[in-house]
């Protein structure tokens, strides 16, 4: 049985699809050539899913995306006091790469700008510009488990456009807040942001980071607990730039987007997103990227101030026979809750199904509707589906 939830997808980006406007970024040659029809999502879940739709495989750069493992990786190596000194945590109300810097200390806004990415780069330990670009390649490459390369065209597209990174650079060198010399800073940050990506990458990435640091594949701890937070954190208050506020607002969902028509989002303790597709609104997020985001938020309710519990706690049991298989649901069903069962439906070949939702004690539209769709699609396959549901939640 094919899930849901691919469907759906493929559904929301044929209908976000005629969200025109904004235009391809012209400062880098390489990103100046993307094609304006690439559009691509990808959904990875705690539980280890992973769904895509469109070009969900194409490879594109990462870009600004990668100021979110760079950033914790120099918390990793220097600390959050350490860190505190060279680098704040507040909005900055200003475009991407605005001069936002505080007046009295000289340190960037916040980590997600170019100015306080610059920062954070020359905190990253390393000899050499490449040195710091390989260790983010790697944690990128750990997180999304396979080996990333750096694309070299589009890192040398980066440097013959990076005059205002060098300008920024510099300033902050005179300031004293950066750890490295300005050509090797605005090299290595170039480098960064020329890693190769799909949307299955970035979305697996996400799915690391909404379980805590943790693998959902491999139950290995890859990023530490304390520093994951904060870098949500700062992606909630400051990862769509001057356009945050009503991203925020709207989707309700830590984000970080990038130059080259991506933006990756986490919903902690249920699901890692990420879409692609290069016309750029004015804030520099993509058009396409965000009425999908906007979609999934408000049809799947994962607006992060929509209480949910995790997804793992949906199955209380499964009773798989050769002829019969009962699935026993408790709790409040959500998105990620109705994830997990539709997983767990998926794993059963026996002919007849009982779905039993005396243990349920609500569930949301969001919820109702994939799992009625799975029912349907079982029927359809000539499964015997039987729905116990004495609370009518189903029919709400």
């Amino acid at each position: 049985m094919e899930s849901p939830i691919s469907n759906y997808l493929r559904t929301v980006l044929d209908e976000c699809r005629g969200s025109d406007g904004g235009s391809i970024p012209q400062g880098n040659a390489e990103l100046a050539r993307a094609d304006t029809e690439l559009f691509g999502i990808a959904l990875a879940t705690v539980g280890g899913s992973v769904y895509t739709a469109g070009d969900a495989e194409y490879e594109f750069s990462v870009q600004s995306i990668a100021k979110t493992l760079a950033y914790a990786l120099a918390l990793d190596d220097r600390g959050r006091d350490a860190m505190a000194e060279i680098v704040d945590t507040e909005p900055s109300g200003d475009s991407f790469n605005e001069i936002s810097l505080e007046p009295e200390t000289g340190r960037p806004r916040n980590a997600l700008i170019n100015a306080g990415a610059l920062a954070v780069h020359s905190m990253i330990e390393g000899t050499s510009s490449e040195d710091r670009a390989e260790r983010v390649r790697l944690l990128h490459s750990r997180l999304a488990g396979r080996e990333l390369t750096i694309d070299a065209a589009v890192h040398e597209a980066e440097l013959a456009a990076d005059d205002r990174n060098t300008g920024i650079a510099h300033l902050l060198k005179a300031v004293g807040v950066l750890g490295a010399d300005p050509a090797e800073v605005v090299d290595g940050y170039a480098r960064q942001c020329a890693i190769s990506v799909n949307c299955r990458d970035l979305a697996t990435i996400a799915a690391v980071m909404a379980n805590g640091g943790i693998s959902p594949e491999t139950g290995e701890r890859l990023l530490d607990t304390r520093h994951n937070r904060h870098v949500l954190s700062v992606m909630a208050t400051c990862g769509m730039y001057d356009g945050t506020g009503s991203w925020i607002s709207t989707v309700g969902i830590p984000a970080k987007s990038g130059v080259a028509g991506a933006i990756i989002g986490v919903l902690p303790g249920q699901v890692g997103i990420a879409v692609v597709s290069p016309n750029l609104n004015e804030h520099g997020n993509s058009v396409r990227g965000v009425a999908v985001f906007e979609r999934l938020s408000r049809d799947l309710e994962l607006h992060m101030m929509h209480v949910s519990p995790t997804g793992d706690s949906a199955v209380r049991t499964t009773a798989d026979g050769d002829d019969e298989a009962t699935v026993e649901l408790q709790g409040d069903l959500r998105f990620a809750g109705a994830e997990s069962i539709l997983v767990a439906l998926s794993r059963t070949t026996a002919r007849a199904l009982v779905l039993d939702f005396e243990h349920v004690r609500a569930i949301d539209d969001a919820a109702r509707s994939l799992l009625q769709h799975a029912v349907d699609r079982l029927r359809e396959e000539n499964r015997d589906v039987t729905v116990r549901d004495p609370q009518s939640l189903m029919s709400a």
